[in-house]
């Protein structure tokens, strides 16, 4: 009997360029699969873990599902919330190896036991496809991501990890520059923070470049690749759209917002094809609606569908795809649907969406004042500080139950 194939592997096939990615550490994936698989009804906990298994197949690593991972600080934050005893054990081993390093340098090593475990699980995918699939995303420290040579050096600690580690970098005009660099060393990088197309061309021409330069010094790019990140729904979600509304008096539904990113991730694609760019467009942040005829839709997918993209999904996304895209259809040629005139005709009411939807909208420096891009900086700094508190009360504590007892 054939196997019923769930609504993400029905997705992925609409067409052979589509990826779909896990956006969490690997590290994780078994506590989410045993998760899942104890929701259901004692009668399908079989089929369910049989689904499952086809998504991350650790002996058969070329007919999994996913293809990729990204993480970022939250996720991240994540694999330690999961064993908190055995991070918290290896941080206070660290802080007895080194005692001279800073709760600072502490935590980046623990941050990149993180990174270099996940890599290892992707390590099958990655050689068996040829260094094509198998990267996982190593994201430099966000609260850094205006301070161009504090990123430099933590990419290149990143990248020596393992081979399949693919540097996060902000879409910042420093970001930019360090992307540029990198990839002129052969490394492979993931362009994050990124909302808006001149951001996305910025990082598409530096990409080129570093390639030239790459090629010119004799450089091996045959572990290297390129992708750039659209945040799409935080760019709905957490820039000027609810504030120029006001303004100007105009109201955007879900539907448009949804259109706004999706339109312009379409742009990237096609800008990206017409000028011999290397890079891929990744998505990421993808949620759930519009609601159309009294039914959630998920266009983040369907408006994508048969896309050349990578499509990174998070657990809760993933869930979500699987409970309510039962008898949803991916057309193939979903991407290649525009912008509808009139939902255009509204948006381009707004600067937000001006100067996001053309490609010369903004300047480098202006990539950095970008009001997503400050708030998601806010919320991955916030997770990255919390990380670092984890580190801290956990060698503090050791520090004080070490210390001799004096008598009195």
């Amino acid at each position: 009997m054939p196997v019923k194939k769930s609504p993400m592997e029905r997705m992925n096939e609409a067409s052979e360029n589509t990826e779909i990615w896990w956006d969490s550490s690997p590290l994780i994936f078994d506590s989410w699969k045993h998760d899942r698989i104890k929701s259901k009804p004692l009668e399908k906990r079989d089929k369910e873990e049989e689904l499952l298994d086809r998504y991350y197949v650790s002996d058969k690593p070329m007919e999994q599902l996913f293809l990729g991972v990204t993480t970022n600080p939250p996720l991240s934050g994540a694999v330690i919330k999961d064993d908190p005893g055995f991070w918290r054990e290896l941080s206070i081993e660290i802080k007895r190896n080194n005692p001279g390093f800073s709760i600072h340098q502490v935590w980046w090593e623990v941050y990149k036991q993180v990174v270099k475990r996940g890599a290892e699980k992707y390590l099958g995918v990655f050689r068996q496809s040829n260094y094509k699939y198998g990267f996982i995303s190593g994201q430099v420290d966000p609260r850094d991501y205006e301070n161009e040579e504090a990123m430099r050096k933590q990419a290149l600690e990143l990248a020596a990890l393992a081979t399949n580690v693919m540097i996060k970098i902000p879409g910042t005009e420093q970001g930019v520059r360090i992307i540029k660099y990198l990839t002129s060393k052969g490394i492979a990088t993931n362009c994050t923070l990124a909302f808006t197309l001149p951001q996305f061309v910025a990082v598409g021409h530096a990409v080129a470049e570093g390639v030239e330069e790459a090629k010119k010094n004799g450089v091996d790019l045959s572990m290297w690749r390129s992708v750039i990140t659209s945040m799409t729904a935080r760019y709905e979600e957490l820039g000027d759209f609810d504030e120029e509304s006001e303004k100007i008096g105009v109201s955007l539904t879900v539907a448009d917002k949804r259109w706004a990113s999706i339109g312009m991730f379409k742009k990237a694609m096609r800008y990206l094809k017409e000028n011999g760019l290397p890079s891929k467009m990744l998505i990421c942040s993808m949620r759930e609606g519009p609601v159309v005829d009294g039914k959630t839709r998920i266009w983040h997918f369907e408006k994508l569908s048969g896309a050349n993209a990578v499509f990174t999904c998070p657990p809760k996304y993933i869930d979500l795809v699987d409970e309510i895209g039962a008898d949803i259809e991916f057309d193939p040629d979903g991407w290649k649907e525009p912008i509808p005139d009139e939902v255009l005709e509204k948006l381009n009411k707004f600067k937000y969406f001006r100067e996001a939807y053309d490609p010369k909208g903004l300047e480098p420096p202006e990539f950095n004042r970008h009001s997503a891009v400050i708030a998601t900086a806010k919320s991955f700094s916030k997770a990255t500080n919390e990380m670092e508190s984890f580190v801290e009360e956990s060698v503090t504590k050791a520090e004080i139950k070490s210390r001799p007892v004096t008598k009195a």
